[in-house]
């Protein structure tokens, strides 16, 4: 019986902490004093992207939206971090953030706070993802996918939401 025990309390200890490290940060949600963990999406692909309203690439919203609609009930998530870390083309109101993005795009994926990206204050997400792939995001609409395992890879600007690219990387990790 103790053997039981213990090969259960190990096993489920494991569950306990299957988070990828990549995910296991909080942040608050777009215009709101809630916070969250991201190991709430543990048992999803993840698309995290650093977006900005004001931006030449902000039209990659409709992309993003559409790709989300298309894949979430398979698992995937995007996950969306204005910022203002390039020539400050985000809003200072995250009221204003939030209404762009509803009304302008329809975004129904989840979006966090206004939240820097890159540099010495960095968000602990930012670090990690930088950390994971090598690279920082080198402007607005910088993608990081991370698989359910925490594995983390790196897509640029110029890499659009519904690019073959990134829909092959997706659909191969679903």
């Amino acid at each position: 019986m103790k053997r039981i025990l213990v090969f259960l309390f190990i096993t489920y200890g494991s569950f306990i902490f299957s988070c990828p490290k990549v995910l296991d940060h909080e942040v608050r949600v777009l215009d709101s004093s809630e916070t969250v963990n991201l190991c709430q999406y543990e048992d999803k692909v993840v698309l995290a992207v650093n977006v900005a309203s004001r931006c030449g690439f902000t039209y990659q919203y409709e992309a993003l939206q559409n790709l989300y609609s298309k894949y979430n009930k398979d698992n995937f998530v995007i996950l969306g971090f204005p910022s203002r870390d390039f020539m400050y083309q985000e809003y200072n109101d995250e009221s204003k953030v939030k209404e762009f993005c509803s009304t302008e795009y329809g975004v129904t994926f989840p979006m966090f706070a206004t939240t820097p990206v890159k540099g010495k204050k960095a968000h602990s997400f930012y670090k990690s993802l930088t950390n994971a792939t090598g690279q920082k995001p080198g402007w607005n609409f910088h993608k990081y996918l991370i698989s359910k395992e925490g594995e983390v890879k790196s897509f640029d600007t110029s890499v659009e939401p519904d690019s073959s690219t990134l829909i092959n990387e997706i659909t191969k990790l679903l």
